[in-house]
């Protein structure tokens, strides 16, 4: 029933909320936030949620009817008491459209302080964007320690020279002596 009368709604009386979430990990959480964005009709858009060092940690969008927003950041909030932190960010409208490419920076080498640090600078430097970030410490397949390891989706700027940035990334990889690849992505952001 909330489906068929949302259908009926324009798109200007949508809210999208934007939602942090952490907590000890457990079982059902997930669940709870799904629950009570369900209840206010609210639609899951997308989200990107991990276990990390035994907390529960994830980022969400959501849409709702706006006349139901502040009742559903309300009820978000009560969570609170199961154990889960929320923050809820109101979007303030569409985001500009970023012009530029897409491309896949992957990071590997031996586990130190200070890799993220120098590679996000160059990037920063260069004034691109990073659109999602993955990394991870793991073992070593030969014994020698642990590797850090990192795969980047990052928006390059179109007034941005992609050969610039990736012999500046080159020349911090080396500096840090890690592996690095940066590749055009094909699509656009």
């Amino acid at each position: 029933m909330a489906a068929s009368r949302r259908s009926f709604q324009p798109e200007s009386m949508l809210t999208n909320l934007v939602m942090t979430l952490i907590g000890a990990d457990q079982p059902g959480l997930v669940q709870l936030v799904a629950a009570c964005v369900a209840d206010h009709d609210g639609n899951w858009l997308e989200s990107r949620m991990s276990h990390l060092g035994g907390q529960f940690a994830g980022i969400v969008r959501v849409e709702v009817l706006a006349d139901r927003a502040d009742k559903l950041m309300h009820a978000l909030q009560q969570l609170e008491a199961n154990g889960l932190r929320i923050i809820v960010q109101a979007e303030p409208g569409p985001a500009p459209k970023a012009g530029g490419a897409l491309a896949t920076l992957e990071i590997v080498g031996l586990d130190r302080p200070g890799i993220l640090r120098g590679i996000s600078a160059a990037l920063a430097a260069h004034r691109v964007n990073v659109e999602e970030l993955a990394s991870e410490c793991v073992s070593s397949p030969m014994g020698g320690g642990t590797l850090f390891q990192a795969r980047a989706t990052v928006l390059v700027p179109e007034k941005a020279s992609l050969a610039a940035l990736r012999a500046d990334l080159e020349k911090i990889a080396t500096d840090l002596m890690v592996d690095l690849k940066l590749q055009p992505r094909t699509g656009k952001p």
